[in-house]
C-alpha cells in the first residue's frame, strides 16, 4: 500500500559486516493482542532490535473472514479497523518498527503467487480431491476456523475445527462430533472439492539438512528445536495450501478462481512483501544469505510455520533465499492461573494496560523479566506490584536517584567533581566486577537470552548500591574525605550512564529519562567499561523520580477489573472437563483390562484336547493284561486303558474331532471305522468317545473360544535492523 512505503533512506545490508534482519510473528489483525501475544513476538523482537542498534500483521485468513461476518462488515473494513487498534497499542508500548506493514498489498499478492508458481513448476504442488464440511445455510465450504464441535479425544464441546483448546489435539474438521457452523449454528454436510497440496515429504531431506545446520549455528531456542524435531521425526506429509474462501491471495491457476491461498502458507511470505514495501531493494535483504542473518520471534504455537513451512517453501523454489538463522520462541504467559480471554473479560489486553495508570516501561520490564523462555510463566497482580516496588523502585531507582541527587545537592551543585586523583584497590575490584557483568550481558543478549540479560542489568544496579554502601556515601564522606567522595561519585555517575545504555532495549523511556537527567547523549553499549563517558566538570540536569510506588491494595482492584475471578471460574471448568476426560480414559483402560482376561486359546491347548481324545484314561475296573494287548493291536497307541462296561450308542472319532475343533492335522491313533473292529473293541471305543464328550460341561466351540477381544473405540511485523556501521 502506498501509505506503507518508506519514503526516507532505507537501511540496507553492508557487505562484509554483520547485518541482522529481525521479524516478529504477524498477529492476526482481527483481534486485540493480550500481554502474552505482545511478550512472545513484538516486544521480544523490539528488545533485540534495540539492543542490535545499541551495539553499533497478517490480515488474510479464515479468522478474519469469520470475524468480519460476526461484525457485519467486509474483511477489508475489519482489517482497517483493527490495524489502527494494533498500531495504537504498539505505539503506546514503544515498539520501534522500521515499518509496521500489512499483508493486504499488491506486493504480497505478486511475491506469493510467484513463489506458488515456482513450486508448481518444480513439481512440489499437487491437486487432490478432498471432502470438506459445507454449510447449506450460507452456501459455503467451512474452513477449520468456521467450525466447532465435540472433540473426539476428550469430548470438549467447543473444540475448534483445527485444534482442541482443552486437550491440545490437532484436528481435522471431519473428526469433530456434532459439528456446527460458527456463522449460523447450523449442522453442515460433507461435500467434495479440489485443493492444492504442497508435498512437504519430497522437501524433507533438504529441509532436514537445513534444520540441522541452522539450529546448531543459530542456537535456536530449546522449544523451537524440540517442536521442529518432533515434526521431522514423525515425517512431513503433504498439506493443503488452498481454501474455499473469498478473502485472501488468489490462487494463480485455472478453475481456482473461487479459492484463495491458505494464510499459513503465505503469512511468512508477508515478511518479504513488507520489506518490499519498505524498499524496492528488498532482495538485498532476502536474497543475500552470505551477508544477512534472519532472526525470527514468535510464540511456540507459531514455530512450525517458521521452522518448517517457510524454509521448505524457500527450498522448493530452488532460488537463493536468506533463510532462518535464529528462531526465538516463547512458551505461554498465563493470567492469574488461567488463560487470557477477551470474550470473557479475562486478562490484560494491549488496549487496557494503559488504563491502569502504570507507564509502558514498567509493563515492558515486567513482561521481559517474566518472559517464558524455558516454560510457561504466570502474570499475577501481586508479582507485578512487587517487581515495581522492589526491583525497580528500591534497586534501580534508588541507585540512580541517590547518585544524581548527591551531585545535584549543594555538595557539588550539579557539577561532576574531578574524581581521577583518588584511587583504592577496592575500586579496581568494583570495576572488574562490573566488567564481568557487562560481558555476561552482551553474551546473553547476543544469544537472545532476554530475560537473563535483564536480570544482569539488575545485578549491575545492585553492585552500584553495594558500592555506595561499602564506601558510606553521605555528607560526612564529602566533609571528611573529599577526594574519596569525588572518586566514588565519579565511578557511580559513569555507572548510571552505562545502566541507561543497558536498560534502553528494555525500558527506552527510562533510559531517555536517565540520559536527560545526566544531560548526556545515549551511550552505545561498549565491549569494555572504561568508566569515563561522563568527564569531570560535566554539569548534570535536574533529578527526577524514575518510578513510583504502587499500593498493594491495587492488586485486588485490578483483579476485579480484569477478570481474575472469571479466570478462576474458567480454570475450575477446565479442571472439571479434564476430570471428565480422565474418568473416560480410566473407563477405557478398565474395559481393555476386562477384555484382556478373555485369553485366546493357543494351538498347544487345542492339541492337548486332541491328545485327551487319543490317549484317554477311563475310570473303571482294571482289565486283564491279555485283553489290553488285544485292544492295542486293534486300536494302537493306547496306553493301558481301564474300561468299564458301558452300554452307549456308537460314536466315531470324527465326531469327537468335530467337537474339539479343527486343528493342525493331528495323527489319528484310533481306527476310523469302528465297524471293522471286533465287538469288544467297538465297546471300548464307544466308552472312550462318550467319556471325552462328558468330560466337559458343554461341547468345545472353537469359534467361540477363538474370538479376539477388540479394544473400546474410545481410544507480521518486520524490523529491518541496523548494521554494525555504527
Amino acid at each position: 500500500m502506498a501509505d506503507d512505503m518508506y519514503n526516507g533512506n532505507p537501511v540496507l545490508p553492508e557487505s562484509g559486516k554483520r547485518n541482522i534482519l529481525i521479524t516478529s510473528a504477524l498477529p492476526y489483525v482481527n483481534n486485540i493482542p493480550h500481554l502474552g501475544n505482545i511478550t512472545g513476538s513484538v516486544l521480544s523482537a523490539d528488545v533485540f532490535a534495540r539492543y542490535c542498534r545499541g551495539r553499533g500483521t497478517d490480515e488474510y485468513g479464515t479468522t478474519t473472514e469469520a470475524k468480519a461476518l460476526a461484525e457485519g462488515c467486509t474483511p477489508k473494513e475489519l482489517c482497517d479497523k483493527y490495524r489502527a487498534i494494533h498500531a495504537d497499542i504498539y505505539k503506546w508500548f514503544n515498539l520501534s518498527f522500521d515499518i509496521f506493514g500489512r499483508t493486504t498489498t499488491e506486493l504480497q499478492t505478486e511475491i506469493t503467487q510467484d513463489i506458488f508458481l515456482k513450486l508448481n513448476q518444480n513439481g512440489f504442488l499437487k491437486e487432490r480431491r478432498t471432502t470438506q464440511l459445507y454449510c447449506e445455510v450460507h452456501h459455503s465450504f467451512l474452513a477449520d476456523r468456521f467450525v466447532e464441535g465435540e472433540c473426539p479425544a476428550c469430548a470438549y464441546p467447543d473444540a475448534r475445527g483445527d485444534q482442541c483448546d482443552l486437550c491440545g489435539r490437532l484436528l481435522d474438521t471431519l473428526e469433530l462430533k456434532k459439528p456446527r457452523c460458527k456463522v449460523d449454528g447450523s449442522t453442515p454436510i460433507t461435500k467434495e472439492t479440489n485443493h492444492i497440496f504442497i508435498e512437504l515429504d519430497k522437501l524433507q531431506p533438504e529441509h532436514e539438512a537445513f534444520f540441522q545446520k541452522s539450529s546448531a549455528v543459530g542456537d535456536w531456542s530449546i522449544n523451537g528445536k524440540a517442536i521442529t524435531s518432533a515434526w521431522l521425526k514423525e515425517g512431513l506429509e503433504p498439506r493443503s495450501i488452498t481454501r474455499d474462501m473469498k478473502w485472501g491471495t488468489k490462487v494463480p491457476l485455472p478453475d481456482y478462481e473461487e479459492k484463495v491461498i491458505y494464510p499459513w502458507f503465505d503469512a511468512c511470505i508477508g515478511y518479504v512483501s513488507i520489506t518490499a514495501c519498505y524498499t524496492n531493494q528488498w532482495e538485498k535483504w532476502w536474497r543475500n544469505p552470505e551477508d544477512v542473518q534472519l532472526y525470527q520471534f514468535m510464540g511456540k504455537d507459531n514455530v512450525v510455520f517458521h521452522s518448517i513451512i517457510f524454509p521448505a517453501t524457500q527450498i522448493g523454489t530452488k532460488e537463493t533465499w536468506t533463510k532462518l538463522h535464529h528462531l526465538s520462541a516463547t512458551d505461554y504467559l498465563t493470567y492469574e492461573g488461567g488463560k487470557f480471554s477477551k470474550s470473557r473479560g479475562i486478562g490484560v489486553f494491549g488496549d487496557s494496560a494503559k488504563k491502569t495508570g502504570v507507564t509502558s516501561d514498567v509493563w515492558r520490564f515486567y513482561l521481559a523479566f517474566h518472559r517464558p523462555e524455558s516454560g510457561d510463566t504466570e502474570f499475577t497482580w501481586d508479582s507485578f506490584i512487587s517487581d515495581n516496588n522492589n526491583l525497580l523502585l528500591k534497586n534501580l531507582g534508588n541507585f540512580v536517584s541517590r547518585v544524581l541527587k548527591f551531585v545535584n545537592s549543594q555538595n557539588y551543585n550539579s557539577i561532576v567533581p574531578d574524581w581521577t586523583e583518588y584511587h583504592e584497590a577496592s575500586f579496581d575490584v568494583f570495576r572488574d566486577d562490573i566488567a564481568k557483568l557487562l560481558t555476561r550481558y552482551i553474551q546473553e543478549l547476543d544469544g537472545v537470552k532476554l530475560r537473563s540479560g535483564l536480570s544482569t542489568v539488575l545485578a549491575i544496579s545492585q553492585q552500584g548500591n553495594g558500592f555506595l554502601q561499602s564506601n558510606k556515601l553521605d555528607g560526612n564522606l564529602f566533609k571528611n574525605e573529599p577526594p574519596k567522595c569525588a572518586a566514588v561519585i565519579g565511578l557511580a555517575v559513569n555507572l548510571v550512564h552505562l545502566l541507561a545504555a543497558l536498560l534502553a532495549p528494555y525500558m527506552p523511556d527510562t533510559a531517555s529519562s536517565i540520559n536527560k537527567q545526566l544531560s548526556a547523549d545515549p551511550l552505545l553499549i561498549p565491549d569494555v567499561w572504561s568508566a569515563d563517558s561522563i568527564k569531570p566538570g560535566h554539569k548534570i540536569g535536574k533529578p527526577e523520580h524514575l518510578f513510583r510506588p504502587i499500593k498493594p491494595e491495587k492488586a485486588e482492584e485490578w483483579r476485579k477489573a480484569f477478570g481474575a475471578e472469571e479466570a478462576k471460574k474458567v480454570k475450575k471448568e477446565e479442571a472439571a472437563m479434564k476430570a471428565k476426560k480422565n474418568a473416560a480414559l480410566k473407563a477405557v483402560q478398565k474395559a481393555k483390562a476386562e477384555a484382556a482376561k478373555v485369553e485366546q486359546p493357543k494351538v498347544e491347548e487345542v492339541k492337548a484336547e486332541v491328545a485327551k481324545a487319543e490317549e484317554p484314561k477311563v475310570e473303571g475296573p482294571k482289565v486283564e493284561e491279555p485283553q489290553v494287548e488285544k485292544v492295542k493291536a486293534e486300536v494302537g497307541k493306547v496306553d493301558e486303558p481301564r474300561v468299564e462296561e458301558l452300554k452307549v450308542e456308537e460314536l466315531k472319532v470324527e465326531d469327537v474331532k468335530a467337537e474339539v475343533g479343527k486343528v493342525e492335522e493331528a495323527p489319528r491313533s484310533v481306527a476310523s471305522n469302528t465297524n471293522e473292529l471286533k465287538p469288544e473293541v467297538q465297546s471300548l471305543v464307544a466308552g472312550i468317545s462318550i467319556r471325552i464328550t462328558n468330560s466337559r460341561s458343554q461341547p468345545v466351540s472353537p469359534t467361540e473360544e477363538m474370538i479376539s477381544c477388540t479394544a473400546s473405540p474410545y481410544e507480521h511485523h518486520t524490523w529491518l535492523p541496523e548494521t554494525d556501521a555504527s
